[in-house]
């Protein structure tokens, strides 16, 4: 919750000042910081489409969103529907793609990034939305997240409500962590991965 929460939480209401009634896309909805964003939308009274891998879609489905689409099968940005507010969570989609799908005065919200040049690696997509947003209706931001104790305050209160719930895909033992490792890196993991910690008997 730390860290992911507080990254979509940043991401649909600070960064992108989500409002309630509005059209939300999440790219990358089946992971740690998507499964978040998806139920934070639905929080927040947006309608929540969620773009994931068919192993995700039923995950994706489960914690509220109200349109799935698989990559592998549909086109967020080719089937005619517009997004108030994106937020780009799986970081290798172009730009001009990413606004082909965002409203004309929309806000997108890029976190992190895949890829790009060795100076800044995958912060590019973040930079050039940065440098066109000026010369755009469209807002295009980058997202940079920190943990602060009144974000976590109200994440608390909302899952106390009942509204968000961490997505556990699986949990391992310390000696597994490698594995466990392997499975976020090759895009497997449905939600979080949980490594537990045992004391020794002394």
């Amino acid at each position: 919750v730390p860290v992911s929460a507080c990254a979509a939480l940043h991401g649909l209401r600070d960064a992108g000042q989500l409002r309630q009634g509005q059209q939300v896309l999440t790219i990358g909805a089946g992971g740690g910081d998507g499964t978040f964003a998806v139920q934070l939308a639905k929080a927040f009274g947006a309608a929540a489409t969620g773009v994931c891998s068919p192993a995700k879609a039923e995950l994706v489905r489960t914690i509220g969103a109200d349109h799935v689409i698989d990559y592998t099968r549909g086109d967020f940005a080719g089937g005619g529907r517009r997004y108030d507010l994106i937020l780009d969570i799986a970081g290798n989609n172009p730009l001009p793609r990413l606004r082909r799908a965002l409203a004309p005065d929309g806000t997108l919200i890029i976190a992190g990034g895949e890829g790009g040049g060795p100076l800044i690696g995958g912060g590019d997509r973040q930079l050039r939305a940065s440098l066109l947003s000026p010369f755009t209706r469209q807002k295009l931001r980058g997202l940079m997240s920190a943990e602060h104790a009144e974000d976590l305050r109200d994440l608390r209160e909302l899952i106390e409500a009942g509204k968000v719930t961490p997505a556990i895909d699986r949990t391992y033992a310390l000696g597994e962590a490698a594995e466990a490792i392997r499975r976020l890196h090759a895009g497997q993991a449905r939600g979080k991965l949980v490594i537990t910690v045992q004391e020794e008997d002394s």
